[in-house]
């Protein structure tokens, strides 16, 4: 089987995306890898199509346990055969697993970093691994945005299983690309660096009130109402809402609650299994929307969010992009909004007094950068690549500077559509999103998923739910050339929904 074969026979696709044709035949052909890639360009297809075409296990880094199952479930959504290891297993479930390692039984093996130091590193010592896939890699440096110390533990990898490796990231910067490969012992490895230009990415800037004299282009008088407006716009679709301190977390969430809105709050304060429960209350939609410190995110793979706020500034241009990134993965349109101010920068600045003093001064940097970006009137996108060190043109249509975008002031005008103008992106998919055919195609996927007691966007995510309303497929060849609906799935599902189609 040919990566090309393996993209539209397993996972019913019909063309790779930029840049993950070059990964795969690195990696198959044994070399070392760095890819910095966009939230939604597809990285997990740059390990997973190795796995089933070039044969062996392939062990994936996940940094976080509560990530893991769902990545196993993804993939083994389409076919694929994966497992984890972690702590979470009883001790039989262990040795079963193990045993099946040993055996051959499984293309993928997804562990956490702290795991490789303990039982699931023992485990894989007899395991014949093909390639090792450090996602978030970013994670690894201390100039990253998201520095993990158990991530440092990492370097021995390549030696410890004689492995080719795949370091994965959305946000690194050049200096942080050069800490990955020295702190991974990576040989002269490929650098991919994919575009982060995400046109359906609609990103927009608000400053506060109080923060300059008079009335200005791009100010709230009131942010909390601002937010409430934004999201009754968007009445059962899903968000996430970031807020600087726990408390204003829970703040928030109890104003959007006692509003109608389905709305829950999750923090690091929480219990572990309080924080479960909200994470999969996202993930099933029986929540639309979460209200959050930036402790939430990186354990959420969630296709279908269509739009993400900070209710306060991000903390750093790398923190925007992974955060605002986390909407529109399936890419359908999505809204990114941010609100700032000084005060923000002042608040960030407080969080750094137990670091040393030179991280502390970097942190505090980012944060200031961070404020800078957003007062300027260019191209959103267009600095936000410019730091990842990537020159693009204007987006012309994805951004409040170049496109006149206000959604704060446009939410009740469009509160039953999801486009500002006619100079919103738009695609014959895209406009189907807000009619009853599509409205009835996630119902029915809901009530799928929660019979098989799963995500949603595992039975289809919302840009295949899309492209089915817009070309209304009427048999099996027309049902399997929408994308994402591999053979698998269509065993799974094609039936009932053009079961669906015929009635709509």
């Amino acid at each position: 089987m040919t990566p090309e074969q393996a993209l539209n026979e397993v996972f019913g696709y019909p063309s790779f995306r930029p840049g993950q044709r070059e990964v795969i035949a690195a990696v198959l052909a044994g070399r070392d890898c760095v890819a910095v890639m966009s939230t939604g360009a597809g990285k997990s297809l740059t390990y997973q199509i190795p796995a089933r075409v070039g044969g062996g296990t392939t062990l994936v880094v996940s940094p976080l346990i509560s990530l893991m199952k769902d990545q196993v479930d993804a993939a083994a959504s389409v076919g694929l055969r994966a497992t984890f290891l972690n702590s979470s297993l009883s001790p039989d479930e262990r040795r079963a697993r193990v045993a099946g390692l040993k055996r051959g039984d499984y293309e993928l093996v997804y562990a956490a970093p702290e795991g490789l130091e303990a039982g699931a590193g023992a485990a894989l010592a007899d395991t014949k691994l093909s390639l090792v896939a450090v996602d978030e890699a970013h994670c690894i440096s201390q100039w990253g945005h998201d520095f993990r110390p158990a991530y440092r533990n990492l370097k021995g990898l390549k030696e410890r299983f004689r492995a080719p490796v795949l370091a994965l990231t959305a946000t690194a910067t050049p200096q942080v690309t050069n800490d990955i490969v020295s702190q991974l012992s990576m040989e002269d490895p490929l650098r991919v660096r994919g575009s982060g230009f995400r046109p359906n990415l609609r990103l927009s800037a608000y400053l506060k009130a109080g923060e300059r004299a008079g009335p200005r282009a791009g100010t709230v008088n009131d942010t909390r109402n601002a937010v409430l407006r934004l999201v009754r716009a968007r009445a059962g679709e899903s968000g996430i809402v970031y807020c600087l301190s726990r408390r204003s977390v829970e703040s928030m969430a109890e104003f959007l609650s006692g509003r109608g809105v389905k709305a829950l709050a999750y923090h690091a304060g929480m219990p572990s299994e309080e924080r479960e429960r909200v994470q999969d209350a996202f993930k099933r939609d029986e929540a639309d929307v979460i209200v959050a410190t930036v402790a939430f995110g990186m354990g959420i793979d969630k296709p279908d969010v269509r739009f993400v706020i900070h209710r306060d500034m991000p903390r750093s241009m790398e923190a925007y992009v992974q955060e605002a990134g986390r909407a529109g993965r399936d890419g359908a349109p999505s809204d990114c909004v941010a609100f700032y101010s000084w005060a923000d920068v002042i608040g960030y600045e407080r969080m750094t007094g137990d670091l040393p003093p030179a991280l502390a001064e970097w942190h505090r940097e980012k944060a200031r950068e961070m404020f800078r970006a957003l007062e300027r009137r260019i191209c959103r996108h267009q600095i936000l690549a410019r730091h990842l060190g990537e020159e693009i043109a204007s987006c012309a249509a994805s951004c409040d500077v170049c496109a006149g975008l206000d959604p704060v002031a446009a939410a009740p005008e469009v509160a039953a559509k999801r486009a500002y103008g006619s100079r919103a992106p738009s695609t014959s998919a895209a406009a189907s999103a807000g009619s009853p055919l599509f409205s009835r195609l996630k119902a029915l996927r809901k009530s799928l998923a929660a019979a098989r007691r799963v995500p949603a966007y595992m039975v289809f995510n919302d840009s295949t739910l899309m492209e089915m309303a817009a070309r209304l497929p009427r048999n099996e060849g027309e049902m399997r050339a929408v994308s994402g609906v591999g053979p698998k799935k269509w065993v799974e599902y094609g039936e009932i929904f053009l079961s669906a189609l015929r009635d709509g």
